[in-house]
Order: structure tokens, then sequence, then C-alpha cells
């Protein structure tokens, strides 16, 4: 009875809202840049939809020299969609005016109601919609082509697997769009519009460009270091084009002396524009001044299209994506410096999430792919890029951990993080002692265990390397072993040249160095072996799971980053670089990080990381992979880089949702 009390009082409220006197709509020749204090208010709107509770709360700026903003309630939300039941169609392709890309999507059947869904972030990116903070996983506000301060559009959501959905079927009847479904493709097709007229402006922060549009249209960006590339599905004039064309050269007149000619000097941080005319779209190509980033948003009435240019692009998110899952996006200061980043908190004792290494290739640890597909081949709802490896072998180099096997062993006592699927942490300084006792007596340290990391000595490898060993160095003996006995011994030649299987009940070893010889009369046919295996510190070995990377950056809240002690060069130590970290809380959260360069620089240093670990709540903390390496996936994306900068990885830490993989 409570809730429907509740319920008629909701939707009288909602009705009453649209009496709402008319707001003009002047229109300025420069649209007010998005800088931390406007940008915020818009998008920090929580519009949760709570029947009881208002849609929005107050929102600090972590900036300095900001003053705190009081988002107010909005006059009214527009609520699109409404809950749905049973699955009717479902698809991985989804086609645009005849464009077609991969985009998981689902038809689902309500009553005589067919609702169209599709993968959230996936929709951000290719149709320009803006995904605003949301404190409900079940509803996700938006921004597109609307005023989220006013009136924000609020769309219905759900979790499937590994990809959460967006009902958009309103939405689109909204903005004119036709959806039809043929086969495992969903296509979306939309009135053609033009483009009214593009005008750039300078500000204090940098530049902007403002597109008008006749109508909204989806748009999409590719952004990488220099180059900005913003697609825009709608038709341009040819006076446009011209008057965003480079002047052509100046032909030299007959007599005149062949001298070379003098460049046009750009003025600092201005950028330069192109305008393309492709089809039924228009590209919008900007050269990107050093330190300076794409920020693009819409707004309504009129219909724009704004692209800033400036050192603090990223937009402050704080989204509840799915229950043990926070997406969180913003600008931590350190000093005079302001630094990007974009982390995932997990509740590991949240029903269903689970935990578990991955690695590009699930049948060889020997292979590289990008995050992306590693997390999709393992359907994973999130992932993040984990421990080192050789780039030019594709060989792991640090633990990989899972389900108590080891497919990688530690290396040089660096820093791993290990659990349990309880949702117990330790992060710390691993090593790995195994020894060889053979029959007669005889005790051999092995060095490494499936491992790319090379050194003289023995080093193991089991099944979990794969089904076959190939030589690393020169002249090695392979020994193999099965049920605890020596069955083959074998010399093998030049590096790379020999390959060996794996006994399925045993392991491989490898002998190396200059003292083969005299290891392998050791470890004749028909030697009887015992192993002895523990981690140092001992209670790693009570964690079915462990991941390795370093240094160690957090331990207790205190900075204990000793890059030289866990044998990192002094290039490594002291490099400006993207990061990808992990660490822990006090409420027993797990956050997973990535940092990118500076507002205006570069990326920062170990230091600098463990200082915004620190700032985030991280008591304990571990730097993983770093550079081109790093990389932050959820729900079928990157949310912290274009995939086209990202590099392929080796290994990557997972986390699963109920109905996903594992």
């Amino acid at each position: 009875m409570r809730k429907i009390t509740l319920l008629i009082l909701v939707v009288i409220g909602f009705c009453l809202s649209y009496v709402t006197p008319g707001v003009s709509n002047p229109k300025p020749s420069i649209v007010p840049s998005l800088g931390m204090g406007e940008r915020m208010e818009t998008l920090l709107v929580q519009a949760t939809a709570k029947l009881n509770n208002n849609l929005v709360e107050e929102k600090r700026l972590d900036a300095p020299n900001s003053q705190a903003l009081t988002i107010t309630k909005p006059h009214r939300a527009e609520f699109l969609s409404q809950e749905l039941s049973q699955v009717v169609g479902t698809g991985t392709k989804l086609s645009i005016n005849d464009r077609t890309i991969n985009v998981p999507w689902e038809a689902l059947q309500r009553q005589k109601s067919l609702r169209i869904w599709i993968s959230d972030i996936e929709l951000s990116q290719n149709l320009g919609i803006n995904l605003l903070s949301t404190s409900q996983s079940n509803i996700q506000p938006i921004e597109w082509f609307s005023d989220a301060r006013k009136t924000p559009i609020i769309l219905n959501s759900q979790l499937r697997g590994n990809l959460r959905y967006l009902d958009i079927t309103d939405l689109g009847k909204r903005a004119g769009w036709q959806l039809k479904i043929e086969g495992d493709t969903l296509h979306l097709s939309y009135p053609e519009t033009e483009i009214l007229n593009i005008t750039t402006n300078t500000q204090e922060s940098g530049s902007q460009i403002v597109v008008d549009l006749e109508r909204p249209t989806p748009w999409q960006v590719s952004d990488n270091r220099t180059t900005g590339i913003i697609t825009i599905d709608a038709d341009v004039n040819q006076s446009l084009i011209e008057k965003f064309s480079p002047p052509p050269p100046q032909e030299m007149e007959q007599g005149e002396e062949d001298v070379a000619p003098v460049a046009v000097v750009q003025p600092k941080n201005q950028p330069t524009v192109k305008v393309e005319k492709t089809e039924n779209q228009t590209t919008i190509k900007i050269d990107i001044p050093e330190g300076f980033r794409l920020q693009t948003f819409s707004v309504p009435n009129p219909h724009r299209l704004v692209i800033d240019l400036r050192p603090d692009n990223m937009l402050q998110k704080d989204i509840i994506w799915a229950s043990g899952i926070e997406w969180h996006q913003r600008y931590i200061n350190l000093e005079k410096d302001k630094f990007p980043l974009v982390w995932l908190e997990i509740n590991p004792r949240a029903a269903g999430i689970i935990l578990r290494p991955m690695w590009s290739n699930p049948t060889t640890q020997v292979g590289t792919g990008p995050l992306i597909q590693t997390a999709q081949l393992w359907k994973a709802a999130a992932a993040i890029n984990a421990g080192f490896f050789n780039r030019n072998t594709q060989m792991p180099l640090g633990a990989i951990r899972r389900d108590s096997l080891w497919f990688s062993g530690p290396i040089l006592n660096r820093g791993a993080i290990a659990w349990t699927d309880r949702g117990q942490f330790k992060i710390g300084n691993l090593s790995l002692s195994e020894t060889l006792l053979t029959s007669d007596g005889t005790s051999l340290p092995i060095v490494y265990l499936n491992s790319g990391y090379i050194q003289a000595g023995i080093s193991r490898y089991t099944p979990q390397w794969g089904s076959n060993y190939t030589t690393m160095t020169d002249n090695e003996v392979i020994i193999a072993i099965a049920n605890n006995q020596v069955i083959s011994q074998e010399s093998a030649g030049i590096v790379g040249k020999d390959s060996f299987s794996i006994p399925s009940n045993g392991y491989l070893l490898a002998l190396r160095g200059n003292d083969t010889k005299t290891m392998a009369n050791s470890l004749t046919i028909g030697t009887r072996v015992q192993l002895e295996s523990k981690t140092i510190p001992a209670d790693f070995n009570n964690y079915p799971h462990i991941l390795g990377a370093g240094p160690l950056l957090l331990q207790n809240r205190q900075i204990v980053l000793d890059a030289k002690a866990e044998k990192f060069s002094d290039a490594f130590a002291q490099q400006l670089a993207s990061r990808s970290t992990i660490g822990t809380t006090s409420s027993g959260t797990l956050i997973i990080a990535a940092i990118h360069n500076r507002a205006g620089g570069k990326g920062p240093s170990l230091t600098e990381t463990a200082q915004l670990m620190q700032e985030i709540g991280v008591i304990d903390a571990l730097n993983f992979d770093g550079g081109s390496s790093t990389g932050l996936y959820l729900g079928g994306s990157l949310l912290d880089r274009s995939p086209a900068t990202a590099a392929k990885v080796h290994n990557s830490l997972g986390i699963f949702r109920p109905l996903s993989g594992m």
C-alpha cells in the first residue's frame, strides 16, 4: 500500500513538473567552456530517480581555488523506458545509416511493447552520448543535445553477464530514429541533417570549435596525442569546407629567385582545423597542440557540438555500474599539478563478484593481445593490464597464479598481490623457492618456474606453460620428468629451433649456462626425484590467486617505494609515464586505476603514483605494468584511452559477474 501511495505521488509530481515557464534560447557566439567548475555542475547531476529521494546531491570540486557547488534539483527529469522482460533477439552488429560496427544489443518484449537495448559504453562512444554520474546501477542519466542541469535524460539500464545495456527505445523515438532488426544486426537510421556553421574561438584555457547542427545527430571522436578526428553524421556545405581548407601554395612567377618558402607559423596553442566530406558524413580533423586534449559535448537549442582543446579535458564521473563495481574518474591535485585518474572500485564480497588472472591465449603463456580482446575472450566485465612481459618473446616476467596453480612464477622478489575468493588480500614482495631432490641425495635448486626471465641454472616448465616448450638459449639440455621420474634427456641446439612436449603428468627442466653437463649427470633417465616448493613469505601460499609486477607503492598507508631493491633499472625508476595500479582500501574494497599525463605535462613518477593512490583512499598498493600497456576496461571498452593507442599486453586482472566467464 505504501509503495502504491509513493508511486501515485511520484506520478503527480512528474506531471506537474512539465508545467514550467518557457525558457528563451539565445545564440551566443561562444559556448561556455566546460572547465572544472561549470562542467562539474552539469555532469554531477545525480538523477537517480529514487521514489523517495532527490534526484541529485551536493558535490564538491577537487580543484583548488574553486568554490563548492551545490547542485540543485532539476526542474524536471525525463524518464525514458520502463521495466521489461523476455529476450526476443540479440546481436553484436549495429548498422548506423548503413555503416556497420560491432556493438552488442538486445531486443526485449514486454506485453506488446518491443524495447531495444544497447551496450552502454559502446553506445556512448559511437553516438556521442555522455554518461552522467548515477548512484543506481539500474538507471543511467545521459547528456545528448540536452540540458543535464534542467532536463536530464534518464535511461533504464540492466546488466546481462559482462555487459550493461541501456534502453534507447524512447530516446530513438524522440530523435526520429528508425530501428529494424535483421538477424544479428540492429539497423539504426535517422533523418538526414546538415551542418549549418562552424566557428572557432580562443579562450583562456585553450581553443573552442562550435559546430551548429540542423538537428541532433550521432558523432564519434578518434583521438591520439597529435591528431583528433571528429566524425559527424551530417552533410556540410562546400563553403564551410573551403573556409577550413589550407590556402594553395603560391606559384612562383617567371624570373623570381628560387628561394625557400616562408613557413606559416600557427599561433601558439591554436589548432589547425580541416573539414572534409565523405558521403553522408563530415570529418573535422584537428592538429592538437602539445599538452592539449579534446573535450567534446553537445548542447540543445540551438543544437550544437562543442569541441574544446584544453589541458584538462577529462570529465568527472561517479557511476554505480553494477552491484560491486563503481566507475570513477576525476582530476587529482598534487601541489601545482593535476592528474587524470580513472578507477574502478570493486567490492569483492558483493554477490557473484569474482577476480581472476587472465592472459591473451588461454592455452599457452606465450603471446600478447589487446586488453579488450583478452577481456572479451574470457568474458570479463572489467579488467586492468597487470604484470610485465618480454615484448619480443611475448613471455611473462612475473607471478601469475590461478586456482593454486603457477602459470608463471615470481621473479626478483618483486611486488605482488594475492587474494582469496572470500575477499582477503595480501600485497607484498614475493619469491618462490623450489628445490629438486634426487634419489641419490643430490639437491638441485630451480631458479625460475614457467618464466620468460632467463638465467643460468635450472628452470622448470609445467603443463600450465602450454603443451610445448621452445628453447630460449643456445645448447640447452632438456630433462623430461613424469610421475616423479626422469623419462628423457635431450640436448638442444640454436635458441628457438627445438621444441619439446611437456608431460601432462610432470614437467620439463631446461638446463642453461656453462654447467649443464654437471646438472645433467645428476638427472639420468630413471632417476627418481622429489620437488620441494615454498613461497617467501610462507603465507602467500594460502592465497590461490596471485599477480606480480612492482614495485610496491604503499603498505599500511605509508609509501614504501624501493625500485632498486626490486631490481628495476634507474631509467625505469625515474621515468614519467602512464601508470596502472592496484590497491586495497580500509573498507575492504579493491581499486584498479589508470593514470595518464598530468594536465599540460607528462605522466606521474612512481612516487607521484603512490601519492595519488593515497589521495583516493588506498592503504596498500602495487604498481602494474604501465606506459603504452596501461589500460582499464569496462563493459566492452577501454575507459582511459583510445584502443588505437594501447599496446598489446600479456596478462591482466579480470573481474567477473554472475553468468559471465572465468
